[in-house]
């Protein structure tokens, strides 16, 4: 009987605080629901749009973890540089303060390593009407060849989870194939049309889908072999599909970045020509960390898997601008790789407006050559390491504004190094 009775005491005692814990929330819920939900600061993006990235709804009790979140969520939109909340008990209104980055700009870019200097004259808004569309109009000159792009993308239709992207390209460059008796350059254009649909999940999670017709012209230049090892001209006209997955987690502290982006693409092209099928399968991921206050370590994994034809026209090269700073302009081709790119970036001075980073850098990686095996990916000749430094400069009021220089050394071979001039982050 005496345990009965202690029992019972206990169970009583458990009731009444969780009965008073649950009026206490109640009280701080009803004391706490969100009536209104406003914008400050906004002079082009529209509250619509911005209102899709707020886990905070009206009707909604408000949380202060949820609403952190929903800040993190603002500051990540291109067109956001900063964003804070204010929340009043007494209006019972949400306010978040937003501070926007420019994002309609003037392109002109430029880059340029040894072979290979090119220059870009356009514009592009990241915030097309204020309702996150892309639209970009460039012209591009890449040794003294011309071509140029209008991209447009549209993530969001209205307030659906489906949106598309379409594009309109011509490519032209100077490409060096390589053969087996040596190196023959072609003038390489791609003309090319394409649409795209997008699918939305989550925040960040997007499927794409879609196809592209284009045609691929090579026009020999002037060579030192003979006529009969490469072709004087070649045109291709193809079909690509293609479809892939992304995931973007990246936290966005105006030029500082912590978290993980990741994307997996499969490609099938069809040449009409002899009705042959080429297939690639691409994977590219970035992770960044913080370290302490003004440092970022950054990285980047890129790995391809494509048809193993032994070919001159294979579809992955090795070039200071995509994967190894230092190694110079198409300095080979090959039909799968792997490269890895290591940067720490330090910021020496900040101010509300301008941003100055030195970055410290490691890339390597290897490529299969055409029609080579996989077991020679990680030969000697092959595998390449590249360590260096470079310097950025940051404009904060426009998005992605900043001005890079690296310097890459071959670490096998010092002979081999070279400056990458270039336009926003490396990766």
């Amino acid at each position: 009987m005496v345990h009965y009775i202690k029992g019972s005491r206990a169970i009583l005692l458990i009731c009444m605080i969780s009965t008073v814990f649950a009026l206490d929330l109640q009280g701080q819920q009803e004391g706490s629901k969100i009536e209104t939900i406003t914008f400050e600061g906004t002079e082009k993006s529209d509250n619509n749009y911005l209102i899709q990235f707020c886990h905070s709804k009206i009707g909604d009790y408000s949380s202060d973890s949820l609403l952190r979140e929903d800040v993190q969520r603002l500051k990540n939109i291109p067109s956001v540089g900063d964003a804070n909340y204010v929340f009043d008990t007494l209006s019972e209104t949400l306010v978040f303060q937003i501070e926007e980055t420019k994002t309609l700009l003037p392109i002109a870019n430029f880059g340029g390593v040894k072979g290979n200097n090119w220059f870009q004259l356009g514009f592009y808004d990241s915030n097309w009407r204020g309702k996150g569309s892309f639209l970009s109009v460039i012209y591009q000159n890449t040794n003294m060849q011309h071509g140029g792009q209008i991209y447009y993308r549209v993530p969001r239709i209205g307030r659906s989870d489906w949106g598309f992207s379409a594009t309109l390209n011509r490519q032209a460059s100077l490409e060096p194939l390589f053969f087996d008796e040596g190196i023959v350059n072609y003038i390489y254009t791609n003309h090319e049309v394409g649409l795209t649909a997008i699918k939305t999940f989550d925040f960040g999670d997007q499927l794409e889908f879609g196809a592209t017709y284009f045609i691929e012209n090579y026009v020999k230049t002037q060579s030192l072999l003979s006529d009969n090892l490469a072709p004087s001209a070649l045109t291709q006209p193809k079909y690509l599909s293609k479809v892939e997955y992304s995931s973007n987690k990246l936290n966005y502290n105006f030029f500082y970045l912590k978290g993980f982006y990741w994307k997996v693409a499969l490609q099938n092209v069809y040449t009409i020509a002899d009705q042959s099928w080429f297939q690639s399968l691409q994977f590219c991921g970035k992770h960044f960390i913080p370290a302490g206050k003004n440092g970022n370590f950054a990285m980047r994994l890129t790995a391809g898997l494509a048809t193993n034809n032994d070919s001159p026209f294979a579809p992955y090269v090795v070039d200071s601008h995509d994967n190894l700073r230092g190694v110079g302009s198409r300095t080979a081709r090959g039909t799968a790789q792997f490269f890895v790119n290591l940067e720490y970036r330090h910021t020496i001075h900040e101010t509300k407006e301008w941003g100055v980073q030195t970055v410290t850098f490691l890339d390597f990686g290897t490529w299969r050559r055409p029609g080579g095996s996989l077991e020679n990916f990680f030969g000697p000749s092959q595998f390449k390491q590249f360590l260096g430094g470079g310097l950025r400069l940051i404009y904060k009021k426009f998005h992605g504004a900043v001005l890079r220089i690296d310097y890459g050394v071959n670490v096998q071979n010092v002979l081999q190094r070279g400056a990458v001039l270039g336009f926003g982050q490396y990766f």
